[in-house]
């Protein structure tokens, strides 16, 4: 499921400067199931962003000379909508543009309002209330206040389309040692009860000279309520300074003469084991069930509550710990709940699992044409045997092959006939995942007609091939996996995504992974026979057509050469090279069982960590490997498990060093193996698949 998050036009999404807007997207995105597949949009005044997934609108582009900031705001973000679909649109506080996603985007929507309905566009009168609860999915309302203040004009007082979802946080553990300190947090103004605060603290101070007073925030209009050299002012602070500000202070302080939508900083407060003073104002009564409650908002009332907290070491201490240990809105818990809301949008429910288990509809070539000769170098069938063996159950489907059994002179519409296939088994089937890889026969508009099925279920795809910008075929699949990826979730390449050309807007989504050994296709032990041979290469020329290629340029084919030179005397077993056939399927394992060394070279410039299908053949079945430095292979193996050269000299050297030191190569050979399968294998791969694409986290390659 893809969820676009809407804030406020100006709202910034950083560390310095969030609101609570920001920090109530950023929070609940902790522990969604959805968190890698949350973009977040708006217009932040920095390049250091709350969390990654972030896509910033450019100011240059919004004229509101022209047109209301928010209108244009608004439009923008509808042109990257449209560009990428999205299952749920999200908006945050700003109730007018609701209309204008209503009539462009096909998305759920999800409506947040963290302030009084009354006092925004788009949420004051009867109307416009009314068109909200018609016209979007969900209204969300972060506090009981909030919903009250909505429902004032209408005939009725509640609706199955609203939901009461109040800011959370993480609490701290225990209760850490306390500094002599008082705090306020927030706008220096008369509506936050500053004026109030400043008045009391001053004649506190001058009665307990061993404590001290802060306040965080802006406004320096209000610098003249300062009257001791103790109540001291930090300015603006992130936002986990001022929760560890909290964390060693011993009282907080939040009197809002205004009605407070919710109030996050007591939240905050109690979080941080402060004892804390509140107004009764709006939702503030409601971030807590352990605060002294100020009924009579005044001067006078704060200081005697600070000092009531002061003298009473107890009373003081019960409420730090009683705020601590019953903290009312847990993040996580919360978390959940919006989590279960956006799944409950959709016909089914987020996943189909039994213990964690899941239905996958894995779709790839399983080559019936070539009569399975490249069976050992399948990786959809290496993903079937990994989620299967990981528990999952799993339903194959190759295109090419049910394509061309409906070739008949009855079927002349070989594409909508797999259309209907595909749709029907996964109403049948309603898998949690659909995972695919190098398919010639789906398209975005199949991939959205299954969406609409179930818009629970995750569709991520995998690709093997070389990624990297530096030949036609190389473009040619660039241009395959990005066709994709407006309507997927999650895209797997065996490519470092740092070096291609994808979308940098997906890059969140974009991932890295080694092909795959499998125990049951790298089966092989060759350092445990007595090859004839001293080095292995085959070049695949492609498997559909599996012949020579001539009159090509290849620019292995030139490195071979100035290779093969340099290698007299060495017994050399090379295909697709000098007359020799490419070789498959259990022909390249007799050829490959025959021989010491492996030598691991793809098409086009070495690049950072491309990971081919030949790997895995040589590592996998116990031979010596070699491997060009540049590819960056030393991230994951060491020189005692893999061999890196430098250029042909270089190779050459160490290829005769190894023919004829048996014993190092196998030594080298077995360990290397042992790595490939104790990290890269077909389970952990698969694991980690299924981990990402569903929003669980997994550090395979960390």
């Amino acid at each position: 499921m893809k969820i676009a998050s809407i804030l406020p036009y100006k709202e910034n999404y950083s560390n310095k400067n969030a609101g609570a807007v920001s920090l109530w997207v950023s929070d609940f995105m902790k522990y969604s199931s959805y968190k890698n597949s949350i973009t977040v949009f708006g217009h932040t005044n920095t390049r250091k962003y709350l969390t990654k997934n972030y896509v910033n609108i450019n100011l240059k582009s919004i004229n509101s000379k022209i047109s209301s900031s928010t209108k244009e705001y608004s439009n923008n973000i509808i042109k990257h909508l449209t560009k990428n679909y999205f299952d749920i649109v999200e908006i945050h506080n700003r109730p007018i543009m609701v209309e204008d996603f209503v009539k462009r985007i096909e998305s759920k929507l999800i409506l947040y309002l963290h302030n009084d309905p009354k006092t925004m566009k788009g949420s004051k009168t009867k109307n416009e209330k009314l068109f909200l609860l018609e016209n979007v999915d969900k209204i969300v309302f972060i506090s009981e206040w909030v919903k009250k203040q909505f429902f004032s004009n209408l005939d009725f007082s509640d609706h199955n389309k609203t939901e009461v979802i109040y800011h959370s946080i993480d609490p701290i553990k225990k209760l850490s040692k306390k500094k002599k300190q008082i705090i306020f947090v927030g706008k220096l103004n008369e509506a936050k009860g500053y004026d109030l605060f400043c008045e009391a603290v001053d004649k506190v101070l001058k009665k307990y000279h061993d404590w001290k007073a802060f306040s965080i925030g802006d406004e320096k209009r209000f610098q003249e309520y300062y009257t001791n050299k103790k109540q001291i002012n930090l300015g603006l602070l992130d936002n986990k300074r001022v929760l560890k500000i909290f964390q060693e202070s011993e009282i907080a302080v939040i009197p809002s003469r205004w009605d407070e939508p919710f109030g996050r900083t007591a939240l905050e407060s109690s979080s941080r084991g402060c004892a804390t003073i509140i107004s009764n104002k709006g939702g503030l009564t409601e971030t807590t069930n352990h605060a002294i409650i100020l009924k009579n908002l005044n001067s006078a009332n704060i200081e005697k509550e600070i000092l009531k907290l002061i003298k009473n070491n107890s009373l003081r201490k019960k409420l730090q710990i009683s705020g601590l240990k019953n903290l009312k809105h847990v993040l996580k818990l919360n978390s959940n709940k919006i989590d279960f809301m956006r799944s409950t949008l959709f016909p089914f429910s987020n996943f189909n699992t039994n213990n964690g288990k899941l239905r996958i509809l894995n779709i790839y070539n399983l080559a019936q044409k070539l009569n399975h000769r490249i069976y050992n170098l399948s990786l959809g069938k290496k993903f079937t045997n990994g989620f299967i063996r990981n528990g999952h159950d799993v339903i194959e489907i190759s295109d090419r092959d049910y394509i061309r059994q409906q070739k008949t002179i009855n079927i002349f519409n070989f594409k909508e006939k797999f259309n209907s296939y595909l749709i029907n088994t996964t109403k049948n089937y309603n898998p949690d995942l659909i995972t695919f890889g190098h398919t010639n026969n789906l398209d975005l508009n199949l991939l959205s007609d299954l969406k609409k099925i179930n818009r629970n279920m995750i569709i991520s795809q995998w690709n093997e091939d070389p990624l990297m910008n530096t030949s036609k075929e190389a473009k040619e699949n660039i241009n395959k996996v990005k066709n994709f990826l407006p309507q997927i979730d999650h895209t797997f390449v065996t490519t470092n995504p740092k070096v291609t050309t994808l979308d940098k807007n997906n890059s969140n989504n974009i991932h890295y992974f080694i092909t795959p050994v499998d125990k049951s296709i790298e089966c092989f032990d060759v350092y445990n026979l007595n090859p004839q041979k001293d080095l292995f290469y085959a070049i695949s020329h492609g498997v559909n057509r599996a012949k020579l290629k001539t009159g090509k340029i290849d620019s292995r084919l030139n490195f071979l050469q100035h290779l093969i030179k340099k290698l007299k005397g060495i017994k050399l077993d090379f295909y697709g090279i000098n007359g020799r056939e490419p070789i498959w399927g259990n022909d390249f394992y007799r050829a490959l069982l025959n021989v010491k060394m492996g030598l691991n070279l793809s098409r086009g410039k070495p690049t950072k960590h491309y990971s081919s299908n030949r790997i895995a053949s040589l590592m996998g079945n116990g031979l010596l490997t070699f491997i060009d430095d540049k590819v960056e292979m030393n991230s994951f193996f060491s020189k005692d498990e893999m061999i890196f050269y430098k250029n042909t000299d270089d190779l050459a050297s160490k290829v005769k060093f190894y023919s004829k030191n048996d014993r190092e190569r196998i030594k080298i050979a077995k360990k290397g193996k042992k790595k490939y399968f104790k990290r890269f294998n077909e389970i952990t791969t698969a694991k980690y698949i299924t981990d990402i694409s569903i929003g669980r986290t997994n550090n395979l390659y960390n």
